[in-house]
């Protein structure tokens, strides 16, 4: 009997758990990627659930996974079409009994999995968290229940307690572990979107895989020693370099933040250990704050009230929406950064907070639909880290200030001179 990799948003060959228990067992082991058309879809307000950005983006990622298996004698059959639609011939045909698979929490991603194991019941369904910097058996909050409201505490008491684990790798298969595929992977167009050039000005100019995530941190790392000054830099607004850009790859998991982790820990061993490089950490730690957070509070983090179920007086304005996903409010900082949302599929932290804090403070909107436009468009789009950033800058999430930002003043200090502004309000 045979074994099963789904792969979802863990599209690496390193460091993946599901593949490396795999591998361990006896049979063959086989990979499948599903490009769903539910994530394809348009939404009910009106945009696909998935931009054309992302999208390139996540064939790009495949494409190389598809190779890196290959590497490693393992196929990998690649469906447009529902899991639940494609598993029964995949088990059939290919005697699989067991599953490997990613663990999920959030109510999407576990209605697809139920429905696969409600279907399959002879099947083994193997799951594993594979999306953390500090796992979850290692936490100091067995019970989330315990889990703190501020980032602050969880960082301090994680730092303390928690070792990051080493990370992972499978060798290669025998060459019988392949098997006949006539698979292929889908164009922009079989998926319903026009083929595109870059923008020139995109400050994400980066394609999706494994291997350019391992280029990125190379470049950003060894060869440029830009991790050397990330704190610094990280709030810039123009060029690929103002930050490390991981965040894509670690979104859909082409790289693990252990690998990340381990290679910040390399870089200060051989070049230096500063403020910076922690800093890098640092944002791997809060990336995990939201995953717990969600894992805590389940749909809550989708609902208007939030994890603190705090009431404002929400709208909803169908033309102030238009003009702020277009650019076009009385705020030149906010419809520069929207505007290249629009052309790029990417924005700069600062940004976001910055559009947030407009749509959700200053016009108090129903910040449940901005937080889906971003779904839509952002390339390093993570349900976690949306949702948690989104309820944070409305007051609802794990914000104990409440904070609104006053736009004027972050233009005047993070682009003094109006060149991210003139850079993309020309447009």
């Amino acid at each position: 009997m045979n074994n099963l990799v789904w792969f979802k948003n863990n599209l690496r060959v390193e460091d993946n758990s599901s593949l490396f228990e795999a591998c361990k067992n006896a049979g063959k082991t086989i990979a499948v990627f599903c490009f769903d058309p539910r994530q394809f879809s348009e939404t009910k307000y009106g945009f696909k659930k998935t931009e054309k950005f992302r999208v390139k983006f996540l064939l790009e990622t495949v494409s190389e996974l598809k190779e890196n298996l290959l590497i490693k004698n393992i196929s990998l059959l690649i469906y447009f079409d529902k899991p639940e639609n494609v598993f029964q011939k995949i088990i059939s045909d290919y005697e699989i009994s067991n599953i490997f698979t990613q663990k999920e929490w959030t109510s999407e991603e576990v209605n697809v999995n139920n429905n696969i194991k409600s279907q399959f019941k002879n099947v083994n369904f193997i799951e594993t968290f594979d999306q953390f910097l500090f796992h979850p058996d290692d936490i100091p909050y067995q019970d989330l229940k315990d889990l703190p409201q501020v980032f602050t505490v969880f960082r301090k008491e994680c730092e303390k307690k928690v070792s990051v684990r080493k990370t992972i790798s499978i060798e290669p298969k025998i060459k019988e572990n392949l098997i006949e595929n006539k698979t292929s992977i889908p164009t922009l167009e079989n998926l319903g979107y026009e083929d595109f050039e870059l923008n020139k000005n995109t400050a994400f100019p980066f394609k999706g895989g494994e291997n350019q995530a391992l280029n990125r941190i190379e470049n950003y790392f060894f060869e440029t020693e830009n991790l050397s000054k990330y704190k610094q830099t990280r709030n810039g607004l123009i060029g690929s370099d103002y930050s490390s850009k991981l965040s894509a790859w670690l979104a859909n998991g082409s790289v693990s933040a252990k690998t990340i982790y381990w290679k910040v820990k390399q870089y200060e061993e051989q070049i230096e250990a500063n403020e910076d490089t922690y800093w890098l950490i640092f944002e791997l730690i809060w990336r995990d704050f939201f995953k717990y957070i969600s894992m805590k509070f389940g749909n809550k983090i989708f609902q208007i009230n939030g994890i603190l179920n705090h009431k404002y007086d929400w709208k909803f304005n169908q033309k102030a929406f238009k003009q702020w996903i277009s650019g076009n409010t009385n705020e030149p900082f906010v419809n520069a950064n929207m505007i290249e949302l629009a052309e790029t599929g990417f924005m700069s932290n600062r940004g976001r907070q910055n559009v947030a804090s407009f749509w959700a403070k200053e016009w108090q909107q129903d910040w449940r639909i901005a937080a889906a436009y971003f779904e839509s468009m952002l390339i390093d789009y993570d349900v976690h880290s949306n949702y948690g950033n989104w309820m944070y800058n409305a007051g609802v999430g794990n914000d104990p200030r409440d904070r609104k930002f006053n736009i004027k003043r972050q233009a005047e200090m993070y682009d003094e001179n109006g060149a991210y502004q003139d850079l993309w309000n020309k447009k």
